[in-house]
């Protein structure tokens, strides 16, 4: 019931059968996560909509010219059975700074970047390269 995961490996299975876009169930943590996502240029679009009393949220895939998939992997770090935590020194850095490290801080989910540039650490909830 790990629903980070559930974000991350919906959003891969649908690029490889090449899916335009994917619906799952809404939260403020996937929603946080798919919009760092939508920043960085993996995804194409974010939207929130309601069926049935419901609120869901539909991400928008994005591909290369030849449609290819921009995201070739992603990792769920922190999970629900081990906790991963970082100082702001150890901030990670995902393939040589050419992938993205989201880290839960204190003052919100943000890029590996931005804990950085703030110096401030925390939970290293998933990598996107």
């Amino acid at each position: 019931m790990d629903s980070i995961a559930d974000l991350l490996i919906r959003i891969t299975n649908a690029q490889k059968v090449k899916k335009e876009s994917v619906d799952l169930p809404h939260s403020r943590v996937k929603e946080a996560i798919a919009r760092i996502m939508m920043t960085e240029g993996f995804i194409g679009k974010v939207d929130t909509f309601a069926r049935l009393n419901k609120k869901y949220l539909r991400i928008v895939l994005k591909y290369t010219a030849d449609k290819k998939f921009l995201i070739e992997g992603a990792k769920r770090v922190s999970t629900p059975g081990r906790r991963v935590y970082v100082g702001a020194g150890k901030v990670p850095r995902v393939r040589s700074g050419f992938g993205l490290a989201i880290i839960s801080t204190s003052k919100g989910i943000m890029t590996d970047n931005e804990a950085r540039e703030k110096k401030i650490g925390g939970e290293v909830v998933c990598y996107i390269w």
